[in-house]
This record gives C-alpha cells, sequence and structure tokens, in this order.
C-alpha cells in the first residue's frame, strides 16, 4: 500500500503497513509461518501445507515493517466459527458478482488471482497467518495462478514467495515495473521478462527541490538502490549506494524513492502534491515516503501483459489489495477485492470488502474460491 495513514475499518489495530512501494519497500522480521501438514483436503481454515509449499516452522526472512509502527502492533484473529461465516459472506459477494454478469471464477488453471503483500497477506507484525499460507497452497494445488504483485523490488519480493513456497510462476514486482519468472533452475531462481525504465533525473531534481531536507534513491535491477544517503535502519533490506545526484540519474532506473524521516504524511503529501510531477505514476505511503514509476507503469500494466502472455480471460481474475498503488489492479480485475484497513476513497474502487489483514480478510475470500467449488461437489 502506498498512502497517507486513515482509520481503518476495525479500531482493534492500527492501519497496516502494506501493499506497495512505500510500506513495501521497508522490512523486518517475518514472524511464525505454517505447518507442512495440510493439503487440499483441509477445510478453510485448518493447518499446513502440501509437500514442497510453504515454509515450516519459525521463519526469519525479512518481510516486514519501520520501527514507527512496531510499539503498538497486535494480532486480533478471528475464532474458527466467526471466520467460517466471514467465507460465507465472500462466497455470497462472489455470487452476487456473478449474478450481476461477472465471470464464474472457478478454481483452476484459467483462474489468476493477484496479490499484494503489505497489508494485505503481511500482517502487521510482518507475519503470514496459517489460513492465509493455506489459502494460498489449496489454490495453487488446483492450478490456479497465484501471483504476488507488490511495489518491493526484487530482493524485497523473493524472501515473500518463497515463505509461501512459491518457487515457479511469475511475480510483479516495483509497483510493476518488473516481471519476473519463477524458475529454480535459474541464477537466483528467477528471470526478468519484462522491465520499464524511465530516465530519472527530472523527478530527482524537482523532488530535491520540493523537499531539499529528503533522501532521494534510485533502484537498479539486480544492484540494490543508489541513495543520496542512507535510509533509516530497517527501512531497505536491498544493498544501498551512496552516490552523488550526478550518479543517482546516469543510468535508466524502474523507480525513484523519496524519503523525509520525521517529516508528517500531511506536510510531505502537501509538498509533493506542490512539486508539480509529470510523465510519471507516483503514490505516497503511511509514512513520508514516495514512489515513482514510468508514465503508464502500474500493477494493472503488468498483470493485463501477464495475462495476455499466458493466454488467459482478463474477466477470469481476482485481485486483492489495500493501498492506493493497488486501485488500478483492484479496477482491473474481474473482480477487486479491498482490504477493510484501506482508506475510504479505495474501498469504494472495489467490488468486495473483506476484512482487516489482522482479521485474515484476504484468506477469507481465497477459501471462499475453493469453498464454492466444494459444496457443488
Amino acid at each position: 500500500m502506498d498512502r497517507p495513514v486513515r482509520p481503518p475499518l476495525d479500531d482493534a489495530a492500527p492501519a497496516p503497513a502494506g501493499g506497495g512501494a512505500c510500506a513495501e519497500g521497508r522490512r523486518a522480521v517475518v514472524g511464525p509461518g505454517a505447518q507442512d501438514d495440510r493439503d487440499d483436503r483441509t477445510g478453510p481454515g485448518g493447518s499446513g501445507a502440501s509437500e514442497g509449499g510453504p515454509t515450516s516452522g519459525p521463519a526469519t526472512v525479512p518481510l516486514g515493517l519501520p520501527s514507527e509502527w512496531t510499539a503498538s502492533l497486535h494480532r486480533d484473529p478471528l475464532g474458527h466459527e466467526a471466520y467460517h461465516a466471514r467465507i460465507q459472506e465472500r462466497m455470497a459477494d462472489l455470487e452476487r458478482l456473478e449474478a450481476q454478469g461477472g465471470a464464474h471464477l472457478s478454481p483452476g488453471p484459467g483462474l489468476l488471482v493477484a496479490l499484494d503483500v503489505d497489508g494485505t497477506i503481511l500482517d502487521l507484525d510482518g507475519s503470514v497467518s496459517e489460513r492465509a499460507m493455506a489459502a494460498i497452497a489449496r489454490l495453487r494445488a488446483r492450478g490456479v495462478a497465484v501471483v504476488i504483485s507488490t511495489g518491493r523490488g526484487i530482493d524485497a519480493a523473493l524472501p515473500v514467495v518463497r515463505h509461501l513456497g512459491i518457487s515457479e510462476g511469475w511475480l510483479v514486482c516495483a509497483n510493476g515495473a518488473l516481471t519476473l519468472r519463477l524458475d529454480p533452475g535459474a541464477p537466483g531462481g528467477f528471470e526478468i521478462v519484462d522491465e520499464r525504465s524511465f530516465d530519472p533525473t527530472t523527478a530527482v531534481s524537482t523532488l530535491l527541490a520540493a523537499v531539499p531536507e529528503g533522501i532521494v534513491a534510485v533502484e537498479i535491477p539486480g544492484v540494490g538502490f543508489k541513495v543520496s544517503r542512507p535510509f533509516p535502519n530497517g527501512e531497505l533490506i536491498e544493498d544501498q549506494i551512496v552516490v552523488g545526484l550526478d550518479e543517482l540519474c546516469s543510468t535508466p532506473v524502474t523507480r525513484v524513492v523519496l524519503r523525509a524521516p520525521g517529516m508528517s504524511v500531511d506536510e510531505f503529501s502537501a509538498l509533493v502534491a506542490g512539486a508539480g510531477l509529470h510523465s510519471v505514476e507516483y503514490a505516497i505511503g503511511w509514512t513520508a515516503w514516495l514512489d515513482v514509476a514510468p508514465e503508464g507503469v502500474t500493477k494493472a500494466s503488468a498483470l493485463d501483459a501477464l495475462v495476455a502472455r499466458l493466454g488467459l480471460d482478463p474477466a477470469r481474475t481476482l485481485a486483492v489489495g489495500d493501498g492506493s498503488n493497488d486501485v488500478e489492479m483492484i479496477e482491473w480485475a474481474g473482480v477487486g477485492v479491498v482490504m477493510g484497513s484501506a482508506p475510504q476513497w479505495v474501498r469504494e474502487r472495489g467490488d468486495i470488502l473483506t476484512e482487516p489483514v489482522w482479521r485474515e480478510g484476504c484468506a477469507a475470500v481465497l477459501d471462499a474460491l475453493v469453498e464454492r467449488v466444494r459444496q457443488n461437489d
């Protein structure tokens, strides 16, 4: 997610820092993972995953959040009966959309499911719940193309997909600027099949003129970030190389980041709005963090190209997200699902509103896809 903080749907926890470039560029540590004793026969809410699936036991993958949130984080998961009630509600939502002329989203090889990371599948404490792990594993066991679609760069996104047990398939990074084919036999376990870059010179100069005290970074796939000065500890897991402004702008990049530690989101947003950025895509995060992407490049544009590559029907897609950088993806998908922690204006863009991440809203939607088939078998 990438936007200023808004009150969440449920006041049981603070708004999560996930879903997109700003929050998705910052990492801490993932918590306990799932166990390896579940398979597709396990009902929703069960535990475990099929062989070769998600990582088992406590994980130490850097997946989480910046330090400004950690003091107030806590989980408040639904109980078994309440969770199953949410699955029934999401099933009713899918039935309603189908009755209104939408496609029937049967879990199988013809279906693509795109998932944001932070605030969608990654919880406030930097963990993925067992229910989310199980739901993703069940869909993949049925042949569904589950595509992680994130604002994170490659080095920050790969630990997530590996923790989920996804070693083959597709991954959208950097808010659509990079699309990877996951292949355990390839160097690093992936191949970049689509890369969209731009000349960062105008964006860098415009942003520094608006926020002189800001830190500017440019992302170089396979290298990390070139930065004007180091980011606060824990905000980037990728390598940081401190360089001068001429070097920052010396080659095309997939993303420009502006960070203003200590500045309020409102002040930061006002400065960015007055900067006059043109011919780029940009989104602001939960903190004073801005991502700038090439013009026309979004998660939706990358997914649309991927669907065409795979010969799938765009109508038979489902996307789940919670942030401003997810809006295009949510509107593009056959069924767009918004997490309950999203700002009101983002909620209004989706077809289905589900529970926040700390109430496992994404898992409930994914389990609803499978449970519809179970009940009809």
